[in-house]
């Protein structure tokens, strides 16, 4: 057996067996999956030996024909191969996803945040090892995602672990914008398993109750995301004048008027958030937070012509950039929502801008910040810097798990 491994060369007698397709990397290409990134792209690859379906088991190897890792392959996917066991020894197979699946049951266990009326992100993709699975609790459901089309293929499996391991009452399916068409996946929002949950199901989050379409609404039906920076922001709300732009169902304006704020204008440009917003207001006793369904740039654009003022302005916009090419244009988006904000805060008053475009650095949020911060001839001060819940770890193979990004400041 001879291995080149310097040159980075494979050596065509180097003996591998051929009992599952392999996938052979090009030189000098393999060192971010020695270090267990998960994605291989197309342009990685210099051989395919075997002929993979979509969905099918595959190894990769070094150009130099080392073992690497056991992946899943799907040819309609700028992701060809997604990475998921470097034991040779353990390839993708129902022990494999159950311990998978186990340890990330147990992650949330240890966070308390499994039990009744509790919410959850209970498996995060690449972070708990499982690239193209996402899988929220909330109370006694769950809602999975696939943007795998291999995971995808493999949902029966999945989904009778997660009975399993989690105990739901129902396990209810929910797509992905765009996945159809990035992924070669064809599925339809509906119920995997089990009981259909309520509408709505009832939560609590830092001793608010919130109302929550599981069936509907943003990514699961709740920005489970947000649940410390919720607790961050409103400390500061005590005795002061609230804007909670983009607002959804309340998330920051009920935590500010719960902290005491004396009125909270909730703004979004959902009718149904807005409805289901109102109705988290009144079951929690809150009339201080009044909403309105409106274009928030056109609201905010409003506000400064009628020479409005708020103590803390939240701005938490959906995310702009999807790809590469949308990020100039959602930084001019986050540049003009800013320049808008400061125009409604008084000095001392409080900025809160959040940011879930992953392709968006935290340097670059803050350097538009502070281009609209000279622009208007104002100092500001980075009070606190936030990102997301232990519920949605950053793995340091993949840094791109690391998307959400909250800057609480100040301004002068």
């Amino acid at each position: 057996m001879k291995h080149n491994f310097e040159q980075g060369s494979f050596l065509d007698e180097t003996p591998i067996p051929m009992s599952i397709p392999q996938i052979i990397l090009q030189p000098r290409r393999a060192k971010p999956f020695y270090a267990r990134h998960p994605w291989v792209f197309a342009g990685a690859i210099a051989e395919i030996r075997g002929k993979p379906a979509d969905g099918d088991a595959v190894q990769v190897f070094s150009h130099g024909g080392a073992f690497i890792a056991h992946g899943l392959f799907n040819s309609q996917s700028r992701i060809r191969v997604r990475l998921y066991s470097w034991d040779i020894d353990q390839p993708m197979e129902e022990v494999f996803l159950r311990k998978r699946l186990e340890q990330a049951f147990r992650l949330r266990q240890d966070l308390n945040l499994i039990g009744p009326g509790l919410a959850c992100r209970l498996v995060f993709s690449e972070s708990d090892g499982l690239s193209g699975l996402t899988v929220d609790r909330y109370d006694r459901w769950m809602v999975a995602q696939f943007t795998s089309l291999a995971l995808a293929r493999r949902r029966e499996m999945i989904v009778q672990l997660l009975q399993d391991i989690g105990q739901p009452e129902g396990i209810y399916l929910r797509t992905e914008r765009g996945i159809g068409a990035q992924e070669g996946v064809e599925l339809q929002d509906g119920l995997l398993w089990g009981q259909m949950p309520p509408s709505p199901v009832t939560i609590e989050e830092n001793g608010i109750r919130f109302l929550v379409h599981l069936q509907e609404g943003q990514k699961t039906g709740f920005y489970l995301d947000q649940r410390d920076n919720h607790r961050a922001v409103a400390k500061y709300a005590k005795g002061r004048r609230v804007l909670d732009a983009f607002c959804y169902t309340g998330g920051f304006g009920l935590h500010a008027a719960r902290a005491g704020a004396s009125e909270v204008f909730a703004v979004d440009g959902s009718e149904s958030a807005i409805e289901l917003g109102q109705q988290n207001a009144a079951i929690n006793e809150l009339p201080q937070v009044r909403f309105e369904r409106a274009d928030v740039f056109r609201f905010l654009e409003d506000a400064v012509k009628a020479k409005q003022k708020y103590d803390i302005v939240i701005l938490d916009p959906p995310k702009f950039a999807r790809a590469l090419r949308a990020v100039d244009t959602a930084l001019s988006g986050y540049r003009r929502l800013q320049a808008l904000a400061l125009l409604l805060l008084p000095p001392g008053g409080l900025l809160v801008t959040c940011c879930c475009s992953g392709l968006i650095s935290q340097e670059q949020l803050e350097e538009v910040l502070a281009q609209v911060a000279t622009e208007a001839k104002r100092s500001m001060q980075i009070l606190e810097r936030h990102g997301q819940p232990p519920d949605h770890p950053v793995a340091l193979s993949c840094l791109e798990t690391s998307y959400l990004k909250c800057v609480i400041a100040r301004v002068l």
